[in-house]
């Protein structure tokens, strides 16, 4: 594995031949558009040599760091450790590149493997075939020192790499997250295009929303943006019942370190909301899957959804805060036509009823999005392949 320094009672690990002790070099992958959010969470982490890319941000950092943003980071999808960077122009080309590491620093011939890989505007356009080479590159160098070679376990693998190559040239990672990190836990039953949790928890994070006013989604489907807030108003963080990471295959997985930082994260999370978080949604089947969803994230007696029809929707009494939806889109024919209401009352009800309110409205319709107004503020963002938007229309007189 690379190999992190500890700066606790812990005994160093040795040098990682490729990087400094106390530095590793890795990447966080998120969705495109949330890198800049992304970088804010790695920074609060205290990582080092923090540079937002594309579809991503690199960083430094020892062990116990990678544990944290496994841990805490709201927005990523995966962490990775890169060990190989090079020119391929083909996959024989991969094959030797992957076959000049010693991989018995990072594995035996007992772990399990699995290789992840994309490719974009390259030469090599086999991701399958590419992935392939890479295991049977592994486990040929196995074979010819010890004459024994992994086994591939594509479901839990105890190693798994994720290769992406880009341009002809190949980046070859341990993934530490294993699992997507998106995947919190509390959502078993989906409701119709569901939100996906890490963008939700992005979008909640640009609107500067910390939980000191009140925030409401007035169409909230199942329910995500509104556990997602609660998580950040509470400071759990989101991973704290995931039962597995990649990490915990690693030959130098330490469990004391990943059990502390554990348990101090359980003491610093609070246990009431200082404001409501409210969910509305005109279909019956929505707010139960919300209800389901809060409950299955221990906030459930925290959180209200309600049945409502948007256009019987009206803001809590109080001070004014936050409301934030994402609309169906329209994506096949007549959707946007049956759409152009909803989208219109949406605001309508918003100028009307909601002074003081601000609106932040995430939508991959452009057409559908006029019908509310003109916005304030515009963020490009992207739902997994779909460019969408996510508009700010500012307080109401």
């Amino acid at each position: 594995m690379p190999t992190f320094g500890h700066t606790g009672a812990r005994t160093k690990l040795a040098a990682c031949p490729y990087v400094p002790v106390d530095h590793v070099k890795l990447f966080a992958t998120c969705a495109r558009g949330l890198e800049i959010v992304l970088a804010e969470e790695l920074r609060a982490l205290r990582a080092d040599g923090v540079e937002p890319g594309r579809g991503g941000v690199s960083f430094q950092g020892d062990l116990s760091l990678l544990y944290r943003a496994n841990l805490w980071v709201r927005t990523a999808v995966r962490v990775l450790a890169p060990i190989l960077e090079a020119p391929v122009h083909s996959t024989d080309d991969l094959y030797t590149a992957v076959q000049s590491v010693d991989w018995s620093i990072y594995m035996t011939p007992g772990h399990t493997l699995a290789v992840d890989c994309n490719v974009r505007d390259s030469a090599i356009t086999h991701s399958k075939y590419a992935a392939l080479r890479v295991k049977d590159a592994i486990c040929d160098q196995f074979v010819a020192k010890v004459g024994k070679r992994p086994s591939v376990d594509v479901e839990t693998p105890m190693i798994g790499l994720n290769l992406h190559i880009y341009q002809n040239r190949a980046v070859l990672s341990l993934d530490s997250s294993g699992e997507s990190l998106h995947k919190r836990g509390y959502r078993e039953m989906l409701t119709k295009a569901p939100l996906n949790e890490a963008l939700a928890a992005g979008l909640i994070l640009l609107t500067g929303w910390r939980g000191d006013v009140p925030l409401v989604d007035p169409m909230c489907g199942s329910g995500t943006l509104g556990i997602e807030a609660a998580w950040i108003a509470l400071k759990r963080p989101p991973g704290l019942t995931r039962r597995r990471f990649g990490f915990m295959g690693w030959m130098n997985y330490d469990v004391g370190l990943w059990t502390e930082l554990r348990d101090e994260a359980r003491i610093r999370i609070e246990k009431q909301l200082r404001v409501p978080i409210l969910g509305f949604d005109v279909r019956r089947d929505a707010i139960h899957f919300a209800q389901a969803g809060a409950k299955a994230a221990g906030i459930g007696h925290l959180l209200t959804f309600t049945q409502r029809d948007l256009a019987d929707f009206a803001p809590p009494d109080g001070p004014p805060g936050i409301l934030i939806c994402n609309p169906p889109y329209g994506e096949r024919i007549g959707d946007e036509k049956d759409l152009r209401g909803t989208y219109r009352t949406l605001g309508e009800v918003f100028r009307k009823r909601c002074p003081g309110w601000t609106l932040w409205v995430f939508t991959g319709n452009a057409f559908l999005a006029r019908q509310i107004g003109k916005p304030a503020h515009v963020i490009d963002l992207f739902n997994g392949k779909i460019p969408c938007r996510f508009l700010r229309y500012d307080p109401t007189t």
